[in-house]
This record gives C-alpha cells, sequence and structure tokens, in this order.
C-alpha cells in the first residue's frame, strides 16, 4: 500500500472532519483516521529517536532523548484514551 500524498491526506483529514461533525461516521472510519493521524507524528518520533540511539553507538544523550520521546507518546496515548495514569511516586 502506498502513502498517501500530501494533498490526499488533507483531503481525507477534511472529510474524516466533516463525517464528524454531521454525526455521518457510522463505521468509524473518521474516527479511526483522525485518531491515527493524532498519534502518528509521536510514533514517528520515537521511531527515529531509536534509530539515533542505535546508530550513535547507544549515545547517553539520545537514550535520554528516546525516553522522553516514549513518554510523551504514552501521555498521548493515555490522553485520547482517556486513562488515568498513577505512579505513586514509583517512576
Amino acid at each position: 500500500m502506498s502513502k498517501p500524498t500530501d494533498e490526499e491526506l488533507k483531503t481525507a483529514l477534511r472529510t474524516a472532519m466533516l463525517m464528524k461533525e454531521h454525526g455521518n461516521d457510522s463505521d468509524f472510519l473518521a474516527k479511526t483516521l483522525l485518531n491515527h493521524h493524532y498519534r502518528l507524528p509521536y510514533l514517528l518520533d520515537v521511531l527515529f529517536a531509536a534509530d539515533r540511539y542505535l546508530n550513535h553507538g547507544m549515545a547517553e544523550r539520545e537514550h535520554t532523548q528516546l525516553l522522553r520521546l516514549i513518554e510523551k507518546a504514552k501521555e498521548a496515548e493515555e490522553h485520547i484514551s482517556k486513562i488515568e495514569h498513577y505512579n505513586f511516586g514509583l517512576e
């Protein structure tokens, strides 16, 4: 499957937003597309940071950056999943 062009993605996102606004999303396609579009940048940041970390001799700076991006991705996931995270000071 090929990646959509920027214009195709914009069109799909516009259509998805209109579908959600008008309650015309019985199969949850719009909801799914918008959700994945929100989450994808966080996961791509983790991917690029992991690649940098592995290709730079597993340096401490890259390790710290990777951990921060993983935490941001987790927070975004919790935000959209409406899950509260309690660490009780253990993390």
